[in-house]
């Protein structure tokens, strides 16, 4: 059959582009492929639950101008889908003089985003938190938590309303373009659409490979290892309590988050993974090792990153390092207070030179748009995200 457009991937992009097209085209035919039994069960399903607000990014940026619509966007999607959110607000706490310059300078650079933030002193942080410490902290009121999760069974509730087709537990085997069209195969179905827009996540690379592109980058899959919190601790924090983050760092450290459901989580961690999708403990993939090790990027990374991956991999592998990161700002959490909790994997694309690429990665030719990158906070940012990638596919060759 012949659709005008096939959409790869059902996490959170992946159904916000499919809707959106289906608004912007109404009556326009589409199918999505989704390789799971469900919805939204990779990075979407395994993130924090955060509505960020985009205090990190550079002003002017790309991901700074998403961010900040995608927040606002995610709110009135949810409103109107019932789905259930909380505007609990975020504070980023300084422990060191050194964690208090770069507060500084992230209050200046929030200011140029536009973002409300008050600075709070050591005396108004305790009253405002009374079991945490720090010098002083960032509160920033608009960040919020909810389940991306349930915002993606009503992105696909909404696909279906507007005569999108959704297929689940298929897994995309070939990718051939052709002049008029692109054919799709899966295990002995093929579909034929005008326009493809692969939203991979784990699998971008893959996907793209698959399609016979030229590609520079591959995907390396990071770990990210959270805990729980014990129910009778879950009221150790009102808000969202994130550490100032080390520019020189890739990732924002070990946070406290509050989760819609009520419960706390500690983490996450950053750890190279051995599988890609395996968020059991132990879980190895020796394919998806082979191809970040045969990758020459792969090694500039962790050679550039050496320091900060050894004491990732200790505190991974030694909980009371793990807590001493908590500690420094809640000093009243106890190793016991740790409890299991599911992993989450980051689909981290990296450069042939090392680099870890923080911003969109889109690779496009006549018929197809991959999205090669979809960096934090893809989740909040997905509705404007969407709306990107439906301009783009909507060009005509």
């Amino acid at each position: 059959m012949k659709y005008d457009y096939c959409v790869i991937g059902g996490g959170i992009v992946g159904l916000a582009t499919a809707m959106r097209l289906l608004e912007d085209r109404p009556g326009s035919s589409l199918v999505l492929l989704e390789k799971e039994a469900a919805l939204g069960r990779h990075q979407t399903g395994h993130n924090s639950g955060v509505i960020h607000a985009g205090i990190y990014y550079p002003p002017g940026s790309l991901k700074a101008e998403l961010c900040r619509e995608g927040a606002a966007a995610t709110k009135a999607f949810c409103a109107e889908n019932g789905i259930r959110f909380e505007t609990c607000g975020k504070l980023l706490v300084a422990t060191s003089d050194l964690e208090m310059q770069r507060m500084d300078a992230l209050y200046e650079r929030s200011r140029q985003n536009t973002i409300e933030v008050h600075r709070l002193g050591a005396d108004e942080l305790k009253e405002r938190e009374p079991n945490i410490r720090g010098r002083g902290a960032l509160f920033v009121p608009s960040t919020g938590i909810v389940s991306y999760a349930e915002m993606c069974e009503a992105m696909g509730r909404r696909i279906a309303a507007l005569g999108g087709e959704i297929r689940l537990s298929t897994r995309v085997t070939g990718l051939r373009e052709a002049p008029d069209a692109v054919t799709i195969g899966s295990d002995g179905e093929s579909w034929q659409a005008r326009k493809l827009v692969v939203c991979g996540g784990l699998q971008s690379d893959r996907l793209a490979l698959l399609a016979g592109l030229s590609i520079t980058h591959r995907i390396v899959p990071f770990r990210g290892e959270y805990y729980r919190l014990p129910a009778d601790r879950n009221d150790i924090v009102r808000h969202l309590i994130y550490p100032v983050p080390d520019p020189a760092l890739p990732f924002l450290g070990v946070h406290l988050t509050r989760m819609i459901d009520g419960s706390v989580t500690v983490g996450p961690n950053a750890v190279i993974g051995f599988a890609r999708e395996g968020y059991p403990r132990l879980s190895v993939n020796l394919s998806d090792m082979a191809d970040y090790a045969l990758f020459p990027g792969f090694w500039k990374t962790v050679f550039a990153n050496r320091k900060s991956a050894v004491t990732e991999l200790r505190n991974s592998l030694w909980k009371p390092g793990y807590l001493a990161q908590c500690r420094k700002y809640c000093p009243g959490l106890k190793l016991a207070d740790l409890l299991p909790h599911e992993a989450g994997i980051r689909a981290q694309a990296v450069g042939r030179d090392g680099a870890l690429i923080h911003d969109f990665l889109f690779v496009e030719t006549e018929r197809m748009l991959h999205v090669c990158n979809a960096p934090s906070p893809a989740a909040t940012s997905a509705i404007p995200i969407a709306r990107m990638i439906a301009r783009r596919l909507m060009r005509e060759p």
